[in-house]
């Protein structure tokens, strides 16, 4: 998942007992076949190559139970440590923040909620009969991915869709140090945390 060309889209599977997404390129060439497994007290997501599954590229894998204050650690195909993302405990229960660590566990950059009212808003609404049906094309909540200079690298948007199936991650400055696989692998566990959170 390196020299990725975006904007990249996810696109969640629905009608599966698993939770898996596919994440494209602009030119539709699949980068990403996420999937994760159900039922484990611990998070354990594999990232494979394609949809046909025939390599892994990577996994990730929760370091405590069941606590929402975890980091979850990536490792590549060779099952080489290459980072993680953690979760910001007490900070994350309003506003979803979480910290993008290298190897060698510096921080690298940050990724933080832009308008938690938007999900607020999603929850309400989606318990209304008949109108939260359409939550998912009326509510859409925004991620920041930012440096150290707190400058703003990527944002992850959902999109309009059924379930919340959709979501673009669009470039907004030039990645530092070929961070590409460590951000979109943040990105990936972000997205089932807080799709599961609502």
């Amino acid at each position: 998942m390196k020299d990725l060309k975006f904007p990249i889209h996810f696109s969640f599977k629905i009608g599966t007992l698993a939770n898996d997404f596919t994440a494209k390129d602009v030119d539709g060439r699949t980068v990403a076949y996420v999937k994760q497994k159900l039922f484990k007290l611990k998070e354990a997501i594999t990232i494979y190559s394609d949809e046909n599954k025939t390599r892994v590229d990577y996994t990730i894998a929760a370091n405590q139970w069941l606590d929402f204050s975890a980091a979850y650690a990536f490792k590549d195909g060779k099952g080489t440590s290459i980072g993680k993302v953690a979760r910001k405990g007490w900070s994350s229960i309003w506003k979803a923040n979480y910290e993008i660590i290298d190897q060698n566990d510096n921080l690298q950059y940050r990724v933080s909620e832009n308008n938690p009212w938007v999900k607020v808003l999603d929850s309400v609404v989606g318990e209304i009969p008949v109108l939260g049906f359409f939550t998912g094309y009326m509510f859409h909540p925004t991620y920041n991915v930012t440096n150290l200079r707190d400058e703003v690298i990527v944002k992850l948007k959902k999109q309009p869709s059924f379930f919340g199936k959709e979501f673009k991650l669009e470039l907004v400055k030039p990645i530092d140090n070929n961070d590409d696989e460590r951000i979109m692998l943040g990105l990936m566990m972000l997205i089932l945390l807080e799709r599961r959170r609502g």
